[in-house]
């Protein structure tokens, strides 16, 4: 059987049923999840699975990616590290920023990894010049994992792979202790943070906000308009058509895991808005924008919106975890999250970065040693025994 197999349908031929058992609480690797990265506006790209003997994982076939995240040519570049061509195997969805080798329960990612390796290595010498990248020339094709957890990098490690994984992002976790939010309050480290964020709760009540909860469904060109407002703050380009759609799309996949906390006064638009996901024991931030220009001054719009609503919605769902997800560690380590590498690791087997290791582990180091520099709170949140494999 041909390796191109992996290319069926979103899931590589396996009932969605089944995929779902595999996926479990991963919300990113759910069957809904790839549905919707299948059909996402942008670029040019195949969503699929690699099966072994008790384990999977999602593979996307990338003739061009828009996602700057995903594009592994430009991440690595920016580190001054040497890249392979753009085009290839990406190992993981093209969405969501976290990528996990699946096993069956009783199955460790260490026992799967070998045959997962060497089906991925197989399906990378063949994509090229099939009906699913059809402009490539034929011969082997770029083999990357991008957003990959430690666990999963010292997996695939240990079953061939030579090249050392170069960090890409912080993934932040909050913890939600029963009793809810009196009690999150209290697992803060300190008084005088426990202080500042019932202060922000306070001011945000003072300044009039009311939050509604309403499906993504109806109002995904509202929510598009309010994150074109975060686009255009921190100068990145967007087409307000595109954004829509893209939220109209992954409103549609979705259905009514797609919630949207809408912040407003009343009788007036809103100001800001959350799209955020509850799958399996965990409240996933997936989404935020607001109208800057319109935001009332030490009301703490944000932190109200993307933790402190969330944190109740979880607690009051009998929810344990928060994943408001990368970048902004100081924010998220301020309030309590747990900080968490992912890597981007090149399994081609004629890797450009096979020789790289020491300069690689130089990077890695010098981007934990950086994350420590922005605030104590961040030094703090730090999971370093995930951190120190690679660094």
């Amino acid at each position: 059987m041909s390796e191109l197999s992996a290319f069926d349908d979103i899931t590589g031929g396996l009932p969605a049923q089944e995929w779902e058992a595999l996926a479990g609480d991963r919300l990113y690797s759910s069957y809904d999840w790839l549905r919707f990265c299948a059909t996402d506006v942008g670029g040019s790209t195949v969503t699929g699975a690699v099966h072994v003997d008790g384990g999977s994982v999602a593979v996307t076939a990338v003739a061009e990616e828009p996602n700057s995240f995903y594009q592994w040519q430009t991440q690595l570049t920016a580190r001054g590290l040497p890249a392979p061509a753009p085009a290839g195997l990406l190992v993981g969805q093209r969405r969501g920023y976290q990528t996990h080798l699946l096993t069956r329960e009783g199955v460790t990612a260490q026992q799967v990894a070998p045959a997962l390796l060497d089906r991925l290595r197989a399906l990378s010498q063949e994509v090229a010049g099939s009906a699913v990248l059809p402009a490539l020339p034929p011969g082997p094709v770029p083999c990357v994992a991008s957003f990959v957890t430690t666990q999963d990098v010292l997996a695939l490690r240990s079953a061939g792979v030579r090249t050392t994984p170069v960090l890409l992002a912080t993934d932040a976790w909050v913890s939600v202790p029963e009793g809810g939010w009196s009690e999150w309050l209290r697992t803060l480290p300190s008084k005088g943070r426990r202080d500042s964020i019932k202060q922000e709760v306070k001011a945000f009540a003072a300044a009039g906000y009311e939050i509604t909860r309403v499906p993504l469904l109806e109002c995904y060109r509202q929510a598009a308009e309010l994150l074109a407002g975060t686009q255009k703050r921190y100068g990145h380009a967007y087409d307000i058509d595109i954004l829509t759609e893209s939220f109209r799309l992954q409103a549609v996949a979705m259905g009514a895991k797609a919630e949207v906390l809408f912040c407003a006064r009343q009788g007036e638009p809103p100001v800001g808005f959350c799209l955020f996901y509850v799958h399996g024991d965990t409240l996933s931030v997936r989404a935020v924008g607001f109208d800057y220009e319109r935001l009332i001054r030490g009301a703490a719009e944000y932190f109200n919106l993307v933790y402190y609503t969330p944190v109740r919605i979880a607690a009051e769902s009998g929810l344990r975890r928060l994943h408001p997800g990368i970048e902004s560690p100081d924010a998220k380590a301020l309030r309590g999250a747990r900080l968490r590498p992912l890597w981007l690791l090149d399994l081609s087997e004629d890797s450009v970065l096979a020789d790289r290791g020491d300069q690689i582990r130089e990077h890695n180091s010098a981007q934990v040693s950086r994350l420590c520099d922005i605030s104590p709170a961040v030094a703090k949140a730090l999971e370093t025994d995930l951190f120190a494999p690679f660094c």
